[in-house]
């Protein structure tokens, strides 16, 4: 039963938002309420610059990542490992640390496919570099990534139903999340990446 306390430490872990935190470190505007008013990596690109960036994307996917690694390395059962990486995520999206009102999860959700299986991480990764080469949306990457997260997670996970359908319920949250961008991008009026404002 003590594998289960992984699932709160592991929702504490990721309500620990990295782009309030890099931000107050590099004296940047609060992500939450400049730009995009979204605290994640690519609104404080446009807030911060590149060094930033970098750092908010490496916390946010090692807060998903690391709970993860840490239950496979206590041999728990899929069931138990979708529901510590599925908490991290809600973690991130509903952060108890910063009034539940956390980013929209895609640099976590990569961290907790690459903890499930270093091939999905690596698939979902690719995925996004070559939509946002092709269409420098930064959303609609996140968005073809999320869709074909699950088939990801199928084909390198060992089969799981339980990682599967963890990945299918993350895929779901990031899509609610990214709404206001699927009307942007419908009206064509997103912001493409490297883009101020």
């Amino acid at each position: 039963m003590l594998e289960w306390l992984l699932i709160p430490l592991a929702y504490g872990l990721g309500s620990l938002s990295s782009a309030v935190l890099v931000s107050r470190l590099f004296d940047l505007p609060d992500p939450r309420e400049e730009g995009s008013k979204n605290p994640g990596a690519t609104n404080v690109l446009r807030l911060g610059g590149k060094k930033a960036a970098i750092i908010t994307l490496l916390g946010d996917a090692l807060k998903g990542l690391i709970p993860v690694l840490i239950a496979k390395a206590v041999g728990v059962e899929p069931m138990v490992l979708g529901c510590v990486g599925l908490a991290a995520f809600i973690g991130h999206l509903f952060p108890v640390f910063f009034g539940f009102k956390g980013g929209k999860g895609v640099a976590t959700a990569l961290g907790i496919l690459s903890g499930f299986a270093w091939g999905v991480g690596a698939a979902a990764l690719a995925t996004w570099i070559g939509v946002a080469f092709a269409f420098r949306y930064s959303s609609l990457s996140a968005l073809v990534a999320a869709a074909l997260a699950p088939v990801y997670v199928w084909l390198w996970a060992g089969q799981s139903p339980a990682l599967t359908a963890v990945a299918v319920v993350m895929s779901a949250l990031l899509f609610w999340r990214h709404k206001g961008n699927i009307e942007r991008l419908l009206k064509g009026e997103e912001s493409k990446i490297g883009k101020k404002g």
